[in-house]
């Protein structure tokens, strides 16, 4: 990845929320690839993970099934991963490069506050998608969310 400048706000997306689960079901709703293909993605979009080695290094890929029929080819790799608490993926993608760092806390009995911090390689790129990322984003995390509803 890029190097990238993360005091540099013009450079980031970020969401909050509060999840009414543990963080250790929020973290397994990212760790295991059954549940993540549920959620990752925004509205209308499905996933298939093809490989998934969720460990500091590890490489995964995927591809989005668009709503429209278009699949979108996806590479993600684990920069740090700490359980229950911090995950932060990088998308290497030429036309679409970014780092995510999400952050889960406690916020009481069964309940995990969750930021989602995104931060793009260029000032450029991220001018042109922000809005796009943003609505999506909000999207993705609706579907975190009801995902992690579902798991026991």
């Amino acid at each position: 990845m890029s190097d990238i400048d993360n005091s540099a706000a013009e450079l980031e997306l970020v969401s909050a929320r509060v999840l009414n689960a543990a963080r250790e079901r929020v973290f397994r709703a990212f760790a295991e690839p059954e549940h993540l293909a549920r959620w990752w993605g925004p509205d209308g979009f499905r996933s298939t993970i093809h490989s998934f080695d969720f460990q500091p290094g590890g490489r995964w890929e995927l591809t989005l099934h668009g709503p429209d029929g278009t699949d979108y080819e996806n590479e993600y790799f684990a920069v740090e991963i700490r359980e229950p608490e911090r995950i932060v993926i990088s998308h290497p993608e030429p036309a679409h490069e970014f780092r995510l760092i999400v952050l889960l806390s406690n916020e009481g009995e069964n309940k995990t506050r969750l930021s989602w911090r995104q931060i793009f390689s260029s000032r450029e790129h991220f001018a042109e998608v922000k809005q796009f990322v943003a609505e999506a984003n909000e999207q993705v995390l609706d579907r975190l969310e009801a995902e992690v509803a579902r798991i026991a």
